[in-house]
């Protein structure tokens, strides 16, 4: 039965994440609230429960979802081939608005979709989220929504349209805070050298920069050089829109303002 939990209250909190955590297990989908805007999760390891969130959102293997870990150390257990300056740009923004594709390790027995052997990776900088990713592990995680509609700022948003495929929705409130707008995070393409921005988001590329100078902008730039800025993709979602780097779709909170 799909149960709602008040993680604003600190018992209900407790048995959400308790009962969130059973559900992973069990290859079931939950709903939980990052610093960007709710997201549908399950077990990253689980084709079967990786097969319901896409289901639940109405979206194919084509477009795989990001995995949301708790701490930077998982990072070399899933990811191969990490440059430093992926590492620096890792150390610089997560917990936070950074998603950054790897190459995933071969060993792993998991199968999010059609990632042509890469993995998206970020740490939210959400408590509740950290709260159920430390319990459970690398979860895969998509904006709460059905595809093409409007993602959720609230559980109840997210079960009005995911309804009961969702096991456990876990509230914590407006996402992000209340009156502003929820950007999605920046993905950065760091499967090979120079990184290069795939999609624009939270952390500006002069951050970036400041962290790691040689990151090529979304036109393929460097910093001396002059770049036309890339037109927004004709109402498409971000969630719903190719990645330049073919490989992951974003996670929760990945849209602009008006879009998943």
């Amino acid at each position: 039965m799909t149960t709602t939990y008040n993680c604003t209250a600190d018992d209900e909190r407790t048995a959400g994440i308790a009962h969130a955590r059973r559900a992973i297990l069990e290859k079931k989908c939950v709903v939980l609230p990052t610093d960007t805007v709710y997201g549908i999760a399950a077990d990253a390891f689980s084709p079967q429960a990786v097969t319901m969130l896409l289901v639940s959102k109405g979206r194919g293997r084509n477009m795989p979802p990001p995995v949301l870990i708790p701490r930077l150390t998982a990072l070399d257990g899933l990811a191969t081939d990490v440059y430093p300056d992926a590492r620096d740009l890792a150390e610089a923004f997560w917990p936070g608005g950074l998603t950054l594709i790897f190459h995933a390790q071969p060993s792993l027995d998991w199968d999010l979709g059609e990632t042509k052997g890469t993995v998206a990776l970020r740490i939210p900088d959400d408590e509740v989220a950290i709260d159920l990713l430390t319990v459970t592990g690398p979860l895969a995680v998509s904006s709460a929504n059905r595809t093409g509609q409007a993602p959720a700022q609230t559980a109840f948003e997210a079960r009005s349209q995911l309804a009961e495929s969702v096991e456990v929705y876990l509230e914590g409130g407006f996402r992000p805070v209340e009156g502003t707008d929820a950007r999605p995070s920046t993905i950065v393409d760091a499967t090979s050298l120079p990184l290069r921005v795939v999609r624009e988001g939270a952390i500006s590329i002069e951050r970036l920069r400041g962290v790691v100078p040689g990151v090529l902008d979304i036109n393929g730039n460097a910093a001396d050089e002059v770049g036309v800025s890339a037109e927004d993709d004709a109402g498409v979602p971000a969630a719903e829109a190719p990645l330049q780097s073919g490989a992951v779709q974003p996670e929760a909170g990945e849209k602009p303002a008006s879009a998943e």
